[in-house]
């Protein structure tokens, strides 16, 4: 028989488990971000922990400035583990209206999801991203400046039918105290270093792939710049071997031997262009071999030819010479 605390037992991989943690932090979350302040607020829906709506101010100097915001997080029953889906509510020019935004901090990219981050977190990156370009994005809208300073302007009439919330009373009014401009210097130190690091995980990604189907050519080229400055030098007779063998792969493969001799050395090179003048390619031995078997084909048709006529002459002969000795008889 179990005992009983093993029963009440949450294991730690569990569902059970990743959702209570889930609701302990999201509990904590909402109690921090309960008052409302002059750059964005935050709360869950009365009926639904893991859906919050969300309003933000547009950052200053730029074209979203004097716009509000509003929108909705909806987060996954992993988190802090796993990233939330954020969805604008309002026009802005910069985002899609009622469709999942592709942010470095959403459920886009989870790979770039570190669960340090929060509810909080995100508010700042959304408005640390704005006015950046959307260079297509999934979610993302490249309007004119006219046409988002316009919606900027319309989006304090705004009024949310789901939860309520207008957007003339959502947020303090904005003062220019300390508080205001550091909330300003995060939201755009948090969208460099989000944005840092997404393009360095798809520069190492693209450079990942093209190196997995790289052929021997291509691998040879990247050793070769290590070999001049390494501190164990290759031997000269390896380095000639290889060079024989790349010389003897035929013209097919010149084009990519041709590639990286600048990145060889002057000896390398010149080693190189001996071995190629030496060692003769199996398509220079073809052609040259070609005209010879072309000039064993005529010879041998000739031959049958003159054979056919003697042998021709000879039957015509022999006729002859049965002709004659029945005449004679």
């Amino acid at each position: 028989m179990m005992p009983e605390d093993c029963e009440s037992t949450d294991w730690p991989d569990s569902p059970h488990s990743s959702g209570r943690k889930a609701v302990k932090r999201l509990m904590k979350e909402a109690a921090e971000l309960k008052d409302p302040t002059d750059h964005y607020h935050a709360q869950p829906l009365e009926d639904n922990l893991f859906e919050w709506h969300f309003t933000v101010r547009g950052p200053p100097d730029s074209d979203f400035d004097g716009g509000i915001y509003h929108g909705r997080i909806v987060l996954p029953p992993e988190y802090p583990m796993k990233p939330p889906s954020i969805i604008l509510l309002t026009a802005n020019g910069r985002f899609e209206v009622g469709k999942k935004i592709c942010l470095s901090i959403s459920g886009h990219h989870p790979e770039t999801w570190q669960p340090s981050w929060s509810i909080r977190t995100a508010l700042l990156a959304i408005i640390g991203f704005m006015p950046t370009k959307g260079e297509g994005a999934i979610g993302s809208l490249d309007y004119t400046p006219e046409e988002r300073r316009a919606l900027a302007k319309k989006s304090q009439d705004f009024c949310c039918e789901m939860c309520g919330t207008s957007m003339k009373t959502a947020l303090l009014p904005l003062t220019s105290g300390s508080v205001s401009s550091q909330a300003d210097k995060e939201a755009k130190e948090l969208a460099r270093q989000i944005s840092f690091k997404a393009e360095v995980n798809s520069s190492r990604r693209s450079d990942a792939g093209p190196s997995n189907t790289s052929g021997l050519n291509h691998s040879a080229a990247s050793r070769e710049p290590q070999q001049d400055g390494a501190a164990f030098p290759v031997p000269a007779s390896a380095t000639s071997e290889t060079q024989s063998s790349s010389a003897v792969a035929g013209q097919e493969r010149s084009p990519a031997v041709s590639s990286t001799s600048t990145s060889m050395s002057p000896r390398q090179r010149r080693a190189q262009q001996q071995s190629q003048r030496r060692v003769p390619t199996s398509a220079d031995f073809n052609r040259a071999q070609q005209p010879r078997v072309n000039t064993n084909h005529t010879g041998s048709t000739v031959l049958i030819v003159l054979l056919t006529f003697a042998l021709a002459a000879l039957i015509f002969r022999r006729i002859c010479l049965a002709n004659e000795y029945v005449f004679e008889l």
